[in-house]
């Protein structure tokens, strides 16, 4: 997975499609930057072995290193300002209080950094993880461009993530402002397929609130969907805020397939922005085509992850390679 030389069939397929995808300074990035400047080490096998390890104790590593790369990606490009610690700081606001995966980051750049000081970028490392972890948990195997520099730049202040109640319509246009077209904005959501959240996301929009109302729930999500979480997971009292409920079948909530998408066909989804995928005609021919074909939601799912790992990316002499990831040097 190295080298495009070593890469199966479809995922060389997926590398030579999001050529296309180059623009600006990702223009620089390229694939194998690593190969050769690393004394006799292979970058990418190093990342790819630190990631099978933590995987094998811990599955939902897929999950916690796709949001950390969404959150990481949509807020001033992939440039590492998520990984920094201290006080105003991307790490600290409210939305990403609860992302998790910074302790794999750290362990890989301190390995690579015994091996070659100062070369790998913190903000490369998590494109090769989530890589690698989407493979891990059934994904395609797809080839990423290497080559990002990290920013020393890093503000809460700068942190706009879209909300779990958006519509369609919203979720569009928040994603068009990162590039994706609509069908890469459905596309993308399907990384709610190894997702979850708590209680406290849906109580008030959806099981006990909707529209405002006390005691109301959204009428798009299924009856006896909503009557199982009402009873067993969420219960309308305080304490149920902080259980997790997961944005997939619990069976399915390990793997990244397109079973996401046929829940919200049944009106399963979780989130609203996840059902109003479904709920909104402009959106729901592209939930029923991916439902529909897995195959289809692999190649695309690759292909869309690829285009959001080079976004606004630092290349170049711009930045600079951290020595730690959570301090600048």
């Amino acid at each position: 997975m190295a080298s495009a030389a070593r890469m199966s069939a479809p995922a060389l397929m997926v590398a030579l499609a999001v050529l296309a995808f180059a623009a600006g300074g990702s223009a620089q990035l390229q694939y194998g930057f690593y190969k050769g400047k690393c004394n006799a080490s292979d970058v990418e096998a190093v990342v790819q072995g630190i990631v099978k390890a933590r995987f094998a104790r811990e599955a939902p590593i897929v999950a916690y290193l796709l949001r950390l790369q969404f959150h990481e990606c949509a807020v001033n490009g992939c440039d590492g300002g998520l990984l920094i610690d201290g006080p105003g700081t991307e790490k600290t606001a409210p939305p990403n209080l609860s992302v998790k995966g910074y302790d794999l980051i750290a362990a890989i750049k301190a390995e690579l950094e015994k091996r070659c000081p100062g070369v790998v970028s913190c903000s490369d490392i998590e494109i090769l993880a989530t890589r690698d972890a989407v493979a891990l948990a059934g994904g395609l195997a797809y080839a990423v461009r290497t080559g990002r520099r990290d920013r020393r730049q890093s503000r809460a202040s700068d942190v706009n993530l879209p909300a779990p109640e958006y519509t369609a319509a919203q979720a569009v246009g928040y994603y068009a402002r990162l590039g994706m077209t609509p069908y890469e904005t459905v596309v993308l959501l399907g990384a709610h397929t190894v997702g979850a959240t708590h209680c406290s996301a849906i109580k008030n929009s959806r099981l006990y609130g909707y529209g405002g109302r006390p005691g109301a729930t959204d009428p798009s999500m299924d009856r006896a969907t909503a009557s199982v979480y009402k009873k067993w997971v969420c219960p309308n009292v305080t304490s149920s805020d902080g259980n997790t409920v997961f944005l997939d079948d619990q069976w399915s909530a390990l793997k990244v397939d397109n079973n996401y998408y046929k829940n919200l066909q049944l009106r399963r989804g979780v989130l609203s922005v996840d059902q109003n995928l479904y709920s909104d005609g402009s959106t729901r021919w592209i939930v029923d085509q991916l439902a529909n074909n897995a195959g289809l939601f692999q190649a695309q799912f690759a292909k869309v992850l690829v285009k959001l790992s080079e976004v606004n990316v630092l290349t170049g002499t711009q930045g600079e390679i951290r020595k730690v990831c959570s301090k600048f040097n």
